[in-house]
């Protein structure tokens, strides 16, 4: 009862909790404007190609190399998903003074405008990783207003910011708790954790106050499993896993460099690269007749909601745009990119199978398999599909699809957060950087 008594009678733990709830309301509507910026900016590509399709040539190229120009010479901590800039900032080596390069409010509001410009582009990017630095760079910016006996440290603020950022991406305040424990951090002090739980959530209600609550790529309805699904099922599972595993390799060797031709161009004119990359991207959106063009929210919710009518070699076309969007420097994220290629992985094994009846299950199982290898977070994939499916016919076949596509995957590559997280410290000036931080697995040699 003392220790009741105590709580409330300190003032400091009361303002801290109130910075902390107001921050995540912040993190939140910030989340909220980049939502709405990057649907304003996908619908602009949308006009200009249907104003005049072959536009995109001359548009895309010449847009990707503004952009990645914009980015090195003003906020290259905003270049690529954003997510590693988080967990390198989390690193022990990383001093105060230098964690501006990673996380701030400057780079917050980079990364809004250069990730809708993307869009805008039609690139192939999503903007959830994105939304983590965003929301964790609103966050920390708390840490000036906290009083000493704050039970939230710098570090607190980052894990609730990040894992903020994908309960309003997704609308889904479980998938950002899920995120903070898998890949932002590994535990959660105790008596931090009531509050960072409850930013987490509040900024999720932000997005759920402005979009409603609704999922984010609708509604699926699966009818009861039988065993006529299981090859299938399995299929699915293993051939994400092996395909995210491949993919999560090639984006890390892209992202890290080696000593091919590409490589070494791409290091010395990063720029006349980037319009390369653009061109490409351009074919491929003409070829595929836009299927490729942006995150694929579009045509991911068409077959959600029971449309297979895809494209020929729409997910080899996605791939191969969604590794160059992200080889060009581009800010942007994978997670939805990734759903997008998933669901298509799934519907493909659903007609090849014939088994149009259980194409959600599959199209379900698909989404959860290719982000969980990818990612190689596979509660967290497991999670944000889990919010889509009407009941709970498939929790554990979703849970089991994604355990077994990030096994495969780790036989194949290394997670890529943790690698990347890793590229981003060699960023520290060599006088300063620490010993490296135990936690992040050291990169391996090139092959």
């Amino acid at each position: 009862m003392s220790s009741v008594r105590d709580d409330l009678a300190d003032w400091r733990q009361w303002l801290a909790r109130a910075v902390v709830l107001s921050y995540a309301v912040a993190a939140g509507l910030a989340v909220v404007l980049f939502t709405w910026l990057s649907d304003q900016a996908i619908g602009g590509f949308a006009r200009l190609r249907a104003w005049e399709p072959m536009a995109v040539l001359i548009w895309t190229p010449c847009w990707t190399a503004g952009l990645v120009w914009l980015t090195r010479r003003f906020a290259p901590g905003a270049a690529g998903s954003g997510i590693p800039q988080v967990m390198a900032a989390l690193s022990p080596s990383v001093p105060p003074a230098r964690r501006g390069l990673f996380v701030s409010l400057r780079l917050s509001a980079a990364k809004i405008l250069l990730t809708s410009g993307g869009l805008l582009g039609g690139l192939a990017i999503g903007r959830e990783g994105p939304s983590v630095q965003i929301a964790a760079g609103v966050m920390q910016h708390a840490q000036r207003w906290l009083p000493r006996r704050s039970p939230l440290n710098h570090d607190g603020l980052l894990v609730a910011g990040g894992a903020a950022g994908i309960a309003a991406a997704f609308n889904a305040p479980l998938a950002g708790v899920m995120f903070a424990i898998e890949e932002m951090t590994r535990k959660i002090e105790q008596r931090s954790s009531g509050l960072i739980i409850a930013a987490i959530v509040l900024s999720g209600l932000m997005a759920v106050s402005v979009f409603g609550n609704a999922s984010y790529f609708g509604r699926l309805r699966v009818d009861r499993l039988s065993w006529a699904h299981l090859l299938p099922g399995l299929l699915t599972a293993v051939g994400c896993g092996l395909l995210g595993g491949l993919f999560s390799r090639l984006l890390q060797r892209s992202l890290l460099g080696g000593p091919d031709r590409f490589s070494r161009w791409r290091a010395r004119y990063p720029v006349r690269f980037a319009f390369g990359c653009g061109v490409a991207i351009a074919i491929i959106g003409l070829v595929s007749r836009g299927a490729t063009d942006g995150s694929g929210y579009d045509y991911t919710r068409r077959l959600v909601e029971g449309h297979l009518d895809l494209p020929v070699l729409y997910v080899t076309l996605r791939i191969v745009a969604t590794w160059l969007a992200v080889w060009s420097g581009v800010p942007g994220g994978i997670f939805a990119p990734s759903l997008a290629i998933g669901a298509g992985i799934g519907s493909d094994i659903a007609q090849l199978a014939g088994t149009d009846e259980g194409a959600a299950a599959l199209i379900a199982l698909g989404m959860t398999a290719f982000l969980a290898a990818v990612t190689q977070a596979p509660l967290t994939a497991f999670i944000i599909v889990m919010e889509m499916v009407d009941g709970h016919a498939m929790v554990l076949s979703l849970m089991a699809a994604a355990l077994l596509a990030s096994l495969v995957s780790r036989w194949i590559s290394v997670p890529i957060y943790h690698r990347l997280a890793l590229a981003q410290l060699a960023r520290l000036p060599a006088a300063e950087a620490s010993p490296p931080d135990p936690s992040i697995p050291p990169r391996p040699p090139a092959p």
